[in-house]
């Protein structure tokens, strides 16, 4: 009965490390897609086509339900998958959904006329792509009204990330906040909208002040899927183990991982 998570390469272990713990009797099938990582850096065509591909790949693995564990890909390609591509016997679900929810004290099913919210001013920090495509503005403006989004594409954070290049992350993340403390030197709230940042949390908690909440999306994910499987248990699909699935270097990719989660994990080839 495995549910399918997916990320354009280590980042989405964030997620499958707090849904592991909070939902330890599921199977999880991980797959990223390392061969074409980053995906940040891809446009809209490119990144619907990556992203049907391996939800593919986690339907033939038994998975009903796949939690697209990467913002670029929820904000660029989920939306078209939902309105024309997937089955009525599937689901695919994004990770701005529980972010949403947090930000706005309200539930997602809450189909109210938008409020104001205690936090007025968001520093948004993500993928070039995610940022592009204004998807998380778009949600915020259909729940929140007087909410000010100041969004930061971080060029570079993934990709020293997956290189395991911790000093240049550093450098990198405080260089992004530095510039956007220079559009909005106040933020009151700071989204980390990309999976792989929680690695960096504590970075970028230390270079905005301790005074800016930093939203980070595992733990509100590993909550929001409690909460959807206990609603929806006919979605927990048929496969019964799980496993790590790459389309890059299996080797490379479970030393990369093992390091991440500081646990032993093996990929095997999609």
């Amino acid at each position: 009965m495995a549910v399918g998570i997916f990320d354009s390469g280590l980042g989405g272990l964030t997620v499958l490390d707090a849904v592991s713990k909070r939902l330890p009797d599921v199977p999880f099938v991980y797959f990223g897609d390392n061969a074409h990582a980053p995906y940040g850096v891809r446009d809209a065509d490119d990144l619907y086509n990556l992203t049907t591909a391996a939800v593919e790949r986690l339907w033939a693995a038994g998975c009903d339900l796949v939690i697209l564990a990467c913002n670029t890909a929820s904000a660029a390609a989920l939306r078209r998958m939902q309105e024309s591509w997937i089955p009525s016997d599937k689901r695919v679900l994004g990770v701005f959904v529980p972010l949403i929810e947090a930000l706005t004290e309200r539930q997602w099913g809450d189909n109210s006329p938008p409020r104001e919210v205690e936090v007025k001013h968001v520093a948004l920090f993500a993928t070039p792509a995610t940022v592009a495509s204004r998807a998380f503005q778009r949600e915020l403006a259909f729940r929140a009204i007087g909410v000010d989004v100041e969004a930061q594409a971080c060029g570079g954070v993934v990709d020293a990330i997956e290189d395991g290049d911790m000093i240049l992350a550093d450098a990198l993340v405080r260089s992004h906040v530095d510039a956007l403390k220079r559009k909005m030197p106040h933020p009151g709230a700071a989204i980390l909208g990309c999976t792989h940042y929680p690695i960096m949390q504590d970075v970028f908690q230390d270079a905005l002040g301790a005074e800016v909440k930093v939203y980070s999306q595992a733990n509100l994910v590993a909550a929001s899927l409690e909460d959807y499987l206990k609603r929806h248990p006919k979605m927990i699909g048929t496969g019964t183990e799980s496993m790590f699935l790459t389309t890059g270097d299996p080797a490379k990719v479970s030393r990369g991982a093992t390091q991440f989660l500081r646990r032993p994990v093996t990929f095997q080839k999609a």
